[in-house]
């Protein structure tokens, strides 16, 4: 291969590699554990109990309510189930009195 050659490869993959890095810097948290897989963590108020969770595109809400004093705090995992399983991500919710 000419140098010539390798300058083009080498600035060619030099480009592609900027280009994932500004995509992936321009992500938040949700949108790339969703979109590419991965797993993050959500530490949720202290006295508040998980009700329920979604996503609305890119965006993820979560239901909470005040823990009552009977209650004790628990760990969620919201979890994709991909049809192929290649792309799958999770978001770990914990509870704090």
């Amino acid at each position: 291969m000419s140098r010539h050659t390798r300058a083009i490869v080498f600035g060619t993959l030099g480009l592609f590699a900027l280009f994932v890095a500004s995509l992936l810097s321009s992500c938040t948290q949700n949108q790339i554990a969703k979109q590419f897989g991965g797993d993050i963590t959500v530490n949720l108020p202290p006295g508040r109990k998980l009700v329920v969770v979604t996503w609305k595109n890119d965006d993820m809400w979560h239901l909470t309510r005040p823990m009552r004093e009977s209650e004790m705090p628990e760990t969620s995992v919201f979890q994709e189930d991909s049809s192929f399983g290649l792309v799958e991500g999770s978001v770990t919710f914990v509870e704090t009195k």
